[in-house]
């Protein structure tokens, strides 16, 4: 197994274009045409993470929060960041990170911790604009289906909980080939008229080339005639945070032990209880005060996440329980959401989950 195998399949499910501008997602040591014997999946890179894998034979560790943010002038052996670099290219141990990019997909962390809190109904709190674009095209119609599938299944054509959706119109075309030209229709020199169709699809940016890519393979003409439109709408499989019911009203105290129970958590830092009973839910996985007003607009009872400043906690002005349950806490199983895909693709091959105690926070 190379590393790119493995890199491939998790830049397919979370592309790293949709990382955030401060976060260094990818392949943070080592290359992918090298060799992984085994893959061992963390929260964090630190140095007892590295000995793990050193002494599991692990060759290969995937995090979901990277340890190189800015650039190192130098490495030494004083700071940890140091260390870890050091002792990862003196045993030959890849790294690979996939953060905010798995944070701001539909199936990504915030869908792990609904599934823990058995949420229905999910929506993204902050759907993320300008990462859609029309693709339009023009093609014989007798063509148009053969297309048409193609662009679908490079990944055109998704509208929320719908696929294959385009928009159609029929028309004539015409043309003329110069004196180099190969026309699949008529001849060099003569103007030539066809029925056509054309084709507008819905495309996510990051899957732009892709779709371009299968959409020329496919269509019959020397020349495709084609062209995209950026979109501000918004993106409804891309966002930060999410939004979903519970499928019964729960008791505001019951609600917290239940919450406390499912993420296996010690404590809870909240705010007054100040709605009787839960339905709605917010949630965010890691540091997510920067969506507390889009959960209060949503109407949520309560918001679920980590890194609550202290002044924040008054921004919920009786309107919202915040209920802060630590970045480590909240986001802890995705180790197990990444296993899980990564086994149920490569099904012969060895991923191990660490078992090191990552969280920096200790609690008397």
């Amino acid at each position: 197994m190379l590393v790119k195998s493995i890199t491939d399949f998790l830049e397919k499910w979370a592309p790293p274009s949709l990382q955030e501008s401060y976060d260094n997602s990818g392949l943070l040591l080592g290359e992918k045409e090298d060799e992984v014997h085994q893959a061992l999946i963390t929260l964090d890179i630190t140095e007892a993470v590295i000995d793990e894998a050193i002494e599991t034979r692990s060759n290969f560790i995937i995090a979901h929060h990277p340890f190189i943010f800015k650039g190192i002038k130098r490495i030494g052996n004083s700071h940890w960041i140091d260390r870890c670099i050091r002792k990862a290219i003196k045993h030959d141990i890849a790294i690979y990170a996939i953060h905010t990019n798995l944070d701001n997909v539909h199936t990504g962390v915030n869908k792990k911790i609904a599934e823990k809190l058995q949420l229905t109904k999910l929506s993204f709190l902050q759907p993320k604009k300008e990462t859609l674009s029309k693709l339009t095209v023009f093609v014989p119609t007798e063509n148009k289906d053969e297309v048409l599938t193609a662009m679908y299944q490079a990944g055109a054509g998704n509208i929320g909980n719908y696929d294959h959706c385009s928009f159609q119109v029929e028309g004539t075309g015409t043309f003329r080939g110069n004196e180099v030209s190969n026309p699949t229709v008529g001849s060099q020199g003569n103007d030539e008229t066809v029925q056509e169709t054309r084709l507008e699809v819905l495309v996510p940016n990051y899957r732009l080339k892709n779709v371009i890519s299968a959409m020329t393979e496919a269509h019959p003409y020397e020349e495709v005639a084609h062209y995209i439109n950026p979109l501000s709408n918004i993106n409804q499989e891309v966002g930060s945070g999410m939004i979903g019911e519970l499928i019964d009203v729960m008791d505001a105290n019951k609600f917290m032990g239940f919450l406390k129970k499912q993420m296996d958590l010690n404590m809870i830092r909240h705010t007054e209880l100040v709605h009787e009973n839960i339905k709605r839910v917010a949630i965010c996985g890691g540091s997510g005060s920067f969506l507390l007003n889009q959960a209060k607009a949503k109407g949520a009872d309560v918001f679920i996440t980590g890194d609550f400043k202290y002044h924040d906690f008054f921004e919920a002005n009786n309107e919202i329980i915040i209920a802060d349950i630590g970045h480590y806490e909240s986001e802890v199983f995705t180790k197990d959401l990444i296993l899980d895909a990564l086994t149920k693709n490569f099904t012969k091959f060895a991923f191990r989950l660490s078992k090191v105690d990552t969280n920096p926070i200790k609690y008397l």
